[in-house]
């Protein structure tokens, strides 16, 4: 009896992509295909690059150090997410994977580790985050993943901060019940969100963002709420307020 070709799931490659393009695995993205999902030839992949949309592919070559894929015609079209960057202090490691895998999700074109005064988690491991990232992208049918950048502490983020992007100040003293969607119903993109620590911001860090044009303070509610449930709160709000949750969205 012939082998019937299985279906393999979606896979994020870092390289260009178009029709009849030879793609060539190694590392982590070749153990997975060869040892965790066992694939064979001509088994169907899809793969995507945040960038030139998503593709049909299949194995063509297997091999101890790698697989080779050629992709065939073109899946979806790149889709254009609402650029909404996010801001974060630091959390321990797993709920780190987490906050990652939530704000890809969530649709940020950037995340940004900030060191705060209060700040409280353990090393930023990049490599790490930017693997969450992806592996939520390619469990969640997302075809962008966002651009993780180094760690670096508040105050050097805030120094040369392009007035165009709006910043959104999610801080615990606002007042509670006068929320975003109140007094900047036409909040637009390019936005940023920024998170603290469980600590709170120190009073001269909030002092110092109050002072930055444009800065928006935005309460979560009366609850503390922990850093990564706060990501996903208000990256809600973000999204439907003025993002690509909004009816009409751009596709390119």
């Amino acid at each position: 009896m012939t082998r019937q070709p299985k279906s393999v799931q979606r896979l994020f490659v870092d390289q260009p992509l178009s029709a009849d393009k030879v793609v060539t695995l190694t590392d982590n993205a070749a153990h997975y295909l060869r040892n965790v999902l066992r694939a064979n030839i001509d088994d169907a992949v899809l793969v995507f690059n945040g960038r030139d949309g998503e593709w049909h592919a299949h194995v063509k070559a297997i091999d101890k150090r790698m697989v080779t894929l050629v992709t065939a015609q073109r899946a979806r079209a790149q889709t254009t997410q609402a650029d909404i960057w996010l801001l974060v202090a630091p959390v321990k490691r797993a709920r780190l994977d987490y906050l990652a895998q939530k704000a890809t999700e969530m649709g940020v074109t950037r995340l940004v580790p900030v060191l705060t005064q209060r700040t409280q988690g353990g090393t930023v491991n990049l490599d790490r985050l930017r693997a969450n990232a992806r592996e939520a992208a390619e469990q969640c049918g997302i075809l962008s993943v966002p651009e993780i950048m180094p760690a670096a502490r508040l105050d050097a983020v805030l120094q040369d901060w392009d007035a165009a992007r709006a910043l959104v100040f999610c801080d615990e003293t606002a007042q509670t019940g006068m929320g975003i969607a109140d007094t900047h119903t036409g909040l637009r993109p390019p936005l940023a969100v920024l998170i603290g620590p469980e600590g709170g911001f120190a009073p001269e860090e909030r002092d110092g963002l109050l002072a930055l044009a444009p800065t928006l303070r935005l309460s979560l509610g009366p609850r503390i709420l922990r850093t990564d449930t706060a990501v996903v709160a208000a990256l809600a709000l973000l999204q439907w307020l003025g993002g690509d949750w909004q009816a009409g969205a751009d596709e390119s």
